[in-house]
């Protein structure tokens, strides 16, 4: 199957699975129960080379991470605090993350975390050519997530983790996310979705009035890097837009044929 069918996204399609990627997660704002999910999508965009979560390890806060941390061969990165209120964590994670940029070692950067104060960070690793993905809850202030290249929930990335426990209770000071049937009942609807999806394909449709799914998925990117077909129940894009009634068409090539999908509205608009 084409990347560009199973993500509705270019940007997987420009980027090599090779594309070496350095995996940084504030420990005080990401949840250890997800970690596994997040590296998986953080693959889609690369090979993770280096995999550091930052806490202060000698309070007790970050004990659910303990297990994880050697199941996924992440390396903790202690950072004691200093001064009550004050995030010394997000300090030592954009000074380790300026430390990487400039030893050469990556193309692009995964930031696990729901905090705004990595805005400046974010945009700071694209000024130099970086390709950055961001990684926190839905509710991550809209600052750091179009400072990001690709913004992704971990609503999206939910599977069973979490079943049985109150969406957004905290435990050990992790945020524990809603397990899969919470999650599936706070999908967005997809009439949300309308108004980008029609500007995304004004932006990229041919002088034929079509356009190609990966296209259009680049341009949804470049509107709003956290759209996720995911956010509205579907996998992949193609399946959201014929969800979508009397809007768009979606033309697939022949079953085990390569080759590009094919989006194209239908008229007259119907609205």
């Amino acid at each position: 199957m084409p990347l560009e069918e199973e993500t509705g996204s270019l940007e997987l399609a420009t980027h090599s699975r090779s594309l070496p990627l350095a995996f940084l997660v504030d420990g005080d704002n990401a949840s250890a129960s997800l970690i596994g999910e997040m590296l998986a999508e953080a693959t889609k965009y690369g090979s993770v080379e280096i995999r550091r979560v930052y806490g202060d390890w000698a309070s007790g806060k970050l004990s659910s991470w303990r297990n994880v941390v050697q199941e996924h061969a992440l390396v903790p990165i202690q950072q004691f605090v200093a001064v009550s209120g004050k995030n010394s964590t997000d300090s030592a994670l954009i000074i380790d993350a300026m430390d990487i940029l400039h030893s050469g070692r990556v193309r692009g950067f995964c930031i696990a975390s729901s905090d705004s104060d990595f805005t400046r960070l974010a945009t700071r690793l694209r000024e130099s050519g970086m390709f950055v993905v961001g990684m926190g809850r839905s509710q991550t202030p809209a600052a750091f997530r179009n400072a990001c290249n690709v913004f992704v929930a971990t609503e999206n990335l939910v599977t069973s983790v979490g079943a049985g426990a109150p969406p957004g209770e905290r435990s050990g000071g992790t945020h524990v996310t809603p397990s899969l049937a919470q999650a599936t009942k706070e999908r967005r609807p997809v009439s949300e979705a309308f108004e980008l999806i029609d500007k995304a394909f004004d932006s990229v449709v041919g002088d034929d009035g079509s356009c190609d799914l990966g296209g259009l998925g680049n341009a949804l990117l470049k509107l709003d890097p956290a759209f996720d077909s995911r956010t509205f129940g579907k996998a992949k894009l193609g399946d959201l837009l014929e969800t979508i009634p009397g809007r768009y068409t979606v033309t697939r090539p022949p079953p085990k044929t390569p080759g590009p999908v094919f989006v194209r509205r239908k008229s007259p608009m119907r609205r």
